[in-house]
């Protein structure tokens, strides 16, 4: 197996890319597995990430989502895959995982624990822009927690529904911009708790679900679900919720 495939390739230097950004979360690779380090609020956030990516997909096509393997033979995306926290899980679903990340650190990082797994994935060092150039397509494509670093959000989701297959789906994964994110996720997350670095995320590069929705209209996405993530401090846990002031997931169809 090679663990990190294409991860000499370098990028192309593409409109979407905010390379602070990219050297932000390249500086921290070492520590995507850690479930107590920096990233450990996404370590908290996966089980239910998970859930909504199977069980929303499973209903889309029909399958059984108690399934032992119930993304068998699907070909998924992980667009800023990062280490590789939700490539290796939906690979055990019995996805056909690729992850690709704009920095090579990330995947060098994802493609060392793959192969100490013993987990066949996928993984470039390569940009959304790359594949959609080269003319792939995926049935479904993830963008978790993605949107809100880049340079571009209107161009990158774009790019995102492109790589998208007729009849697939593509989930959407973000921040909504709104006086309760920015005391939860920046002054709760980075300055009271800790819970990551200072500077992780710009409050002003958080997306309204309307501002999301209007990046969509004409990419021959249609959103069929928009759902709110909460944490519950007590028991430690992600729930979903009817509230989108924080966190919040969408799922939309290739038409």
């Amino acid at each position: 197996m090679t663990p990190a495939r294409g991860s000499q390739n370098r990028p192309a230097q593409l409109s979407s890319v905010d390379p602070q950004e990219v050297a932000k979360f390249a500086a921290m690779a070492e520590a995507w597995w850690d479930p107590d380090g920096k990233f450990r609020p996404l370590h908290q956030l996966n089980p239910l990430r998970l859930r909504f990516i199977r069980d929303r997909v499973c209903k889309h096509l029909g399958r059984d989502p108690l399934a032992s393997r119930p993304l068998e033979g699907l070909r998924l995306l992980d667009i800023g895959c990062g280490g590789g926290l939700l490539c290796e899980p939906l690979t055990r679903l019995g996805a056909r995982v690729t992850g690709i990340d704009a920095a090579g650190e990330n995947i060098a990082v994802a493609g060392h624990h793959a192969a100490e797994a013993g987990l066949e994935i996928d993984y470039r060092h390569v940009l959304a822009e790359d594949l959609a150039q080269a003319g792939e397509s995926f049935d479904v494509v993830l963008n978790m927690e993605v949107v809100e670093h880049v340079a571009a959000p209107g161009a990158f989701l774009k790019t995102c529904a492109a790589l998208a297959a007729p009849g697939g789906s593509s989930i959407i994964a973000t921040l909504n911009r709104t006086p309760k994110s920015y005391l939860l996720a920046i002054v709760g997350a980075e300055y009271v708790l800790r819970w990551l670095p200072r500077g992780t995320h710009d409050w002003n590069k958080f997306l309204r679900p309307s501002e999301l929705a209007a990046h969509l209209r004409g990419t021959g996405l249609e959103i069929e679900a928009m759902t709110g993530a909460g944490y519950n401090p007590l028991d430690g846990r992600w729930r979903l919720t009817q509230d989108l002031d924080v966190n919040y997931m969408v799922f939309a169809v290739k038409t």
